[in-house]
């Protein structure tokens, strides 16, 4: 992979127990079988051939100690150089799993993932603990932030016909090795990231990762025993905007450049395996367009008031276009993330809320179990459309999109949102305590995602893509 840094040199896996050291581990366990030596020696003791024969038992004395020295140099123990060389010998195993069987049949193509029904499993969910996870974000960390009820954690999600395949992390990062896994979008996508590194992270105790960005647009996820790197970019509206700053963006009055997506694309177009998503920015009747580049300065360039739909569809043009110019076709595995739905409107559940008890979805313990699919009106299909429609376009063109449809099975989900139960990352104004006193649903997240919860599923469908792609 272009600008990719060498694979790393591997340090001895001697007394690795459990998953300390999984590819030394099996690098040592798939090292060739030793040759056997068989020594045939005949020593005389005439006085003829004294001095020969006692110079012949030297040599064998010598070469059997060197014997052992051999065989430790070839199980892991030995020289630097000799476990350099076994390492760039042995091939990487694929799909095998941690204990050498293959891996789950992962027959994508014949199973629609996203239709299906909600399953309480507390026996094999959640799939790992908040606690557990090092890189938890505050923005997910529902638990952390007083929340008991941890009933949410615990459902499946079961797809008719055919079952999610169990997440492996290790199976991932042999696919990863020396590769790049780049999120792209919005906190949702930065939610389902979150999600991904703590799937990883819980998985793999006792490799070496560290996190690196901090509060900058590109957030890198670093496992360096695979050289692999599982990175969120921050780009809501995919084209340039005035809400790309990743801290501060909070903006009344939204302008895009809906042809301009240099400055982003930029820093994930070499990246191996690339997830989108863009949707909730543009949520508003109306956004302001910005024509003209940005080198032309404010005064050249004009602004344009356009209904958020069209103005999607514009960025999303500009999107596909590059994809079309630039991606690298047969090496990059292109994915967007459907629309994650919102649960901001109580009385889509409850009639008894339509009088104006509104409460969103403050103490909601139990997802919507109707058989029947549930949308709520946030959720508009106009949007999904012009994405079917532009992906529809760039498979015209050779250019391979697969859409990960994760809105059916997120809008039964109105109990697995942080509501209360988070971090607030500004100080409440005197206004905002006083309506909080008064009804604490105004307060509520209903956007985001608690984790372990929801964006593990969705981890799940694009884990079962990855892994089926040639």
């Amino acid at each position: 992979m272009a600008g990719s840094t060498p694979p790393r040199k591997w340090r001895s896996a001697a007394g690795a127990v459990g998953d300390a050291g999984l590819e030394e581990a099996w690098l040592v366990a798939e090292a060739p079988a030793k040759a056997k030596a068989k020594w045939r020696v005949t020593v005389s003791f005439g006085r003829r051939g004294h001095f020969n024969s006692f110079v012949l038992l030297l040599l064998v004395l010598f070469v059997v100690l060197a014997v052992p020295i051999t065989t430790r140099n070839d199980d892991g123990n030995g020289s630097h150089e000799q476990r350099e060389a076994a390492t760039a010998t042995v091939p990487p195993l694929a799909d095998a799993g941690d204990d050498g069987e293959q891996g789950d049949d992962l027959v994508v193509g014949e199973c629609d993932m996203s239709s299906g029904r909600w399953v309480y499993d507390d026996a094999a969910y959640p799939l790992y603990k908040e606690s557990a996870c090092e890189f938890m974000s505050d923005q997910s960390a529902c638990g952390k932030f007083g929340r008991t009820d941890l009933k949410y954690q615990q459902w499946r999600w079961q797809p008719h016909g055919c079952d999610l395949p169990r997440f492996n992390a290790v199976k991932l990062l042999r696919r990863l090795r020396n590769k790049r896994l780049a999120f792209v979008g919005d906190s949702l996508n930065r939610n389902q990231w979150i999600s991904m590194v703590c799937l990883i992270d819980t998985a793999t105790p006792t490799l070496h990762k560290s996190m690196a960005g901090g509060n900058t647009s590109l957030v890198t996820f670093k496992i360096h025993e695979y050289n692999a790197s599982v990175d969120f970019y921050w780009s809501p509206l995919l084209v340039e905007s005035n809400s790309d700053d990743p801290v501060h963006h909070r903006v009344d009055d939204r302008v895009v450049r809906a042809g301009s997506i240099a400055r982003h694309s930029r820093r994930w177009a070499d990246a191996d395996v690339l997830v989108f998503n863009s949707y909730l920015w543009w949520r508003r009747p109306t956004i302001n367009v910005l024509f003209g580049a940005a080198a032309e300065g404010a005064h050249r360039a004009a602004y344009e008031v356009t209904g958020s739909l069209l103005a999607f569809e514009m960025a999303l043009r500009t999107w596909s276009e590059w994809l079309e110019h630039h991606v690298d076709r047969a090496r990059a595995k292109l994915f967007f993330m459907s629309t994650s739905p919102t649960h901001l409107h109580s009385d889509e559940w409850d009639p008894s809320a339509s009088g104006g008890g509104n409460h969103q979805c403050y103490n909601e313990t139990e997802p919507i179990l109707a058989e029947e699919a549930h949308r709520g009106r946030d959720t508009d299909p106009a949007f999904a459309r012009a994405v079917e429609a532009e992906v529809s376009r760039l498979a015209g063109r050779g250019v391979a999109v697969r859409v990960l449809d994760v809105t059916r099975l997120s809008e039964h989900r109105k109990d697995a949102h942080p509501s209360v139960h988070r971090r607030q990352w500004t100080p409440l104004t005197e206004a905002e305590m006083e309506a909080r006193a008064r009804d604490p649903s105004s307060g509520a997240d209903c956007v985001h995602w608690c984790l372990p919860g929801v964006p593990d599923v969705w981890n799940q469908m694009l884990y079962a893509h990855i892994m089926s792609s040639s």
